[in-house]
């Protein structure tokens, strides 16, 4: 049975485009268009059934997408796909939406011509593909592994609820440890149940790839700093990895890690994708192969994809390592864990809601 598909978007020529590409794959089709966020609302709340993935532009006339996501509150079982062309200065409305319901978001391209483009096409077919048969995919892994079943230690992760008051803590790395983390589809909402669970006085830096386009990295860090006890920023080229700071790869870049003496410095390089990934945490992780810390906890969080396993297993050959990822049953997309745990390097494999849990105990942080 095909997926029906609600596109809203305030441009007719825009409704045409995505019609055309949507209604070309035999799994979906486009059941109704809406031209602005009212109309919208209205067909969902006369259909909350009816529909598998709502595509919606972010700004339309009277109701953004992130007002109607808040009207709708999880109120339909449809997964919906933010469409915006926003860079910059609106990326945080993006973030916005994220976290208050929406699935992901693709972003336009410059000119029509480019949306008919074949690149635009597969992209967004490609996330429609992710939300329509989520639930599907979920389910499927659950049935074959269980939270209980995943731990190699077999033991309950508990979470320190106490808050610290967030505060700086400056000081260069000699040795000591490192928390390096990845994720994509769902991983900005993710991040808000990890980052803002660790405290003000971590021991260690912590980095992390989430892959996102250029623009967005950098209103997603202020987005977590707002909302954590540790300090998140984007990462810059040429910084020092500090203790207490939370360093978010820049979107459209490539993240490495530089050792020099005593000093772990951060590189943002303009390279190509691996895997049509920029940023990627492959490349992240296999920078860290030279690095001079005594131990690194990798962390694998929800995303399409394998991405981050093999920098992983690189750096497993050399390094310390002690490494976390998250459960079926919390991820947005069973990709990225699902690639890690069938690698065999897993040490822990808990729920999202734990992971931070995960993180402060092996840090010895309770």
């Amino acid at each position: 049975m095909k997926k029906n598909i609600l596109i809203v978007d305030d441009s007719a020529l825009m409704r045409r485009v995505l019609s055309d590409i949507i209604n070309k794959d035999d799994r979906f089709y486009v059941a109704d268009v809406a031209r602005n966020g009212e109309a919208a609302l209205a067909l969902l709340k006369e259909n909350a059934e009816k529909y598998d993935v709502v595509l919606l532009d972010f700004f339309m006339p009277n109701m953004n997408a992130d007002e109607l996501l808040l009207h709708l509150h999880k109120k339909i079982k449809a997964k919906v796909i933010v469409i915006s062309g926003i860079i910059k200065s609106d990326a945080m409305e993006i973030i916005y939406a994220l976290e208050h319901g929406a699935f992901d978001f693709v972003t336009k391209p410059e000119n029509f011509a480019k949306a008919k483009e074949k690149q635009f096409g597969d992209r967004l077919l490609k996330c429609i593909e992710l939300a329509a048969f989520q639930e599907d995919t979920q389910k499927e892994m659950c049935n074959i592994v269980s939270a209980k079943s995943l731990s190699k230690r077999d033991k309950p992760i508990s979470i320190n609820q106490n808050k610290n008051n967030k505060k700086s803590r400056k000081g260069r790395m000699q040795g000591g440890k490192l928390i390096a983390l990845a994720c994509s589809t769902g991983g900005p909402k993710a991040l808000q149940q990890v980052i803002p669970k660790l405290p003000a006085d971590l021991a260690a830096p912590m980095i992390v790839v989430q892959h996102m386009p250029k623009g967005f990295t950098k209103s997603l860090a202020e987005r977590l700093d707002q909302m954590s006890e540790v300090k998140v920023k984007e990462a810059e080229d040429g910084e020092v990895l500090t203790k207490g700071v939370v360093y978010i790869a820049k979107g459209g870049s490539q993240l490495r890690v530089d050792s020099k003496g005593d000093k772990s410095i951060l590189r943002v390089t303009e390279e190509a994708a691996r895997n049509g990934l920029k940023p990627c945490a492959d490349i992240m992780y296999e920078s860290l192969v030279d690095s001079t810390f005594e131990e690194i906890i990798c962390v694998v969080l929800t995303g399409m994809g394998g991405d981050g396993t093999e920098g992983i297993k690189q750096l497993s050959k050399k390094n310390n390592i002690y490494s976390i990822t998250q459960t079926a049953d919390t991820c947005t997309v069973y990709g990225m864990p699902k690639v890690f745990y069938q690698s065999g390097l897993a040490d822990e494999v808990v729920p999202l809601q734990n992971i931070a849990g995960a993180i402060r105990k092996h840090m010895g942080v309770q």
